[in-house]
């Protein structure tokens, strides 16, 4: 985003004054400038690494400078490597120095907290156990700054409402600032103790393994998140009226795993099968799936091919686990009569009737080519109706409670993207092929 609004430069210029104000008073005289200059040095190559190799920012060494070093010596250390590291989006030169204000205040902050507590003195001592409550109350200063200024940036560059900007944010941060703080913590206490500032160091060794096989990780979820996107995109462009539905399927079966007390591997897969459940379309004759009015016997029971389509798409994906019987098996229903195999009750896996709930809930709270949406609370209604023939009543149930909590807001969009959100249709049964 090249054009930044006056209110975000604004906003960059504050930090910018709160950092040199930060550094003052610096004692000159009693600075360890070599210690200063050690730590930025550190401080940058791991930066430049982390960036090219690693999912995410590299903190330790700037909270080993918080535990080492008086609150204005520790905010120079993030200086250099926030300036010399590209931001990757323009304007480059605001984006650094921004990001070189936000890291010196978080810096100053947990030094500041850090020493107030007595922290350096206990660093010092090598008081390992005894730096650890000073140590952990800097690291949640540390990750409060930092959250409270990326929130405050997103809201005055993006316009997002302040609550929305920060909620989540310092929970999300706080475990892997809380690891990189206890690596700072180790670091600080080598470069007290005899073994000195070469031992700390070493401590970034593992923390560097470690970190890596993180991000591995992240890029294989990153991998992951493409394909299914490729997929989806592939359904929406044949089936343009339901474009959006994927999402808002998956959006919905995981409210309802959670309301299940299923754990989060287990929702994130149900977030797939339900993104996922429709992939089978591609193998049907798209005039098909586009046809104003009726079906015929033929015509439907070409449709209700797709979850077999979809399964032997998804087949060789492995990372999908369980969600491959999901889009097999949404359309069963618990009397028997569903597709494709006529399975009954607990014979469908769990996660195919989770799917079959929410893929029934935005179907009829969306526009169709053959219906029109109807309000949350008919559509629910319906679920209820239809509860123990075609649903599972838990799914129908978990979903009444997590929209009672959460609400239902994503758009409604037809084929030409407008928004519709008119009243009324034809029960879940009329829309079964073409879901």
């Amino acid at each position: 985003m090249e054009a930044v609004p006056p209110r975000a430069r604004a906003y960059v210029t504050c930090a910018v004054l709160g950092t040199l104000l930060s550094l003052l008073p610096l004692p000159v005289t009693h600075t360890p400038w070599w210690a200063v200059a050690l730590l930025a040095a550190v401080y940058a190559g791991c930066e430049q690494f982390a960036r090219r190799r690693f999912a995410g920012p590299f903190y330790p060494v700037l909270l080993a400078a918080a535990f080492l070093l008086s609150p204005p010596a520790a905010a120079l250390v993030p200086l250099p490597g926030a300036a010399l590291t590209r931001a990757g989006q323009r304007p480059e030169a605001l984006r650094r120095t921004w990001r070189a204000a936000q890291l010196a205040l978080a810096v100053w902050a947990a030094a500041r907290v850090h020493g107030a507590l007595g922290g350096r003195a206990a660093v010092a001592a090598s008081g390992f156990p005894r730096a650890l409550a000073p140590a952990g109350v800097a690291v949640l200063a540390f990750c409060l700054v930092l959250t409270v200024l990326d929130g405050g940036i997103l809201a005055a560059a993006e316009r997002v409402p302040l609550r929305r900007a920060w909620q989540g944010r310092f929970a999300r941060s706080l475990v892997p600032i809380g690891v990189h703080g206890l690596a700072g913590l180790m670091m600080a206490v080598l470069w007290r103790s005899p073994y000195g500032p070469v031992a700390a160091l070493l401590v970034l060794l593992p923390m560097c393994v470690s970190w890596w096989a993180y991000a591995q990780y992240h890029r294989e979820r990153a991998a992951h998140q493409a394909t299914i996107r490729a997929l989806v995109q592939a359904v929406d462009i044949k089936d343009g009226y339901t474009r959006g539905h994927s999402e808002r399927v998956g959006q919905a079966s995981m409210m309802i795993a959670r309301e299940l007390g299923m754990d989060d591997e287990r929702v994130e897969v149900l977030r797939f099968a339900g993104i996922l459940h429709d992939v089978g379309k591609l193998g049907v004759p798209t005039r098909l799936l586009r046809k104003d009015g009726p079906l015929t016997p033929e015509e439907r029971r070409v449709i209700e091919l797709h979850p077999e389509y979809g399964h032997e798409m998804v087949r060789g994906i492995s990372f999908l686990g369980e969600a491959r019987s999901a889009i097999l098996h949404h359309h069963e229903r618990l009397d028997g009569t569903g597709y494709p195999y006529g399975l009954m009750g607990s014979q469908i896996p769990e996660c195919a009737r989770v799917v079959a709930v929410a893929d029934a809930f935005d179907a009829m709270t969306s526009t169709r080519s053959y219906s029109r949406a109807r309000p949350v609370g008919a559509a629910l209604e319906e679920l209820e109706r239809c509860a123990g023939a075609q649903f599972d009543p838990r799914m129908v149930t978990a979903l009444t409670r997590a929209l009672d909590r959460y609400g239902w807001h994503p758009a409604v969009t037809a084929q030409d993207g407008t928004s519709l959100v008119p009243p009324a249709p034809p029960a879940p049964d009329r829309q079964e092929a073409r879901r």
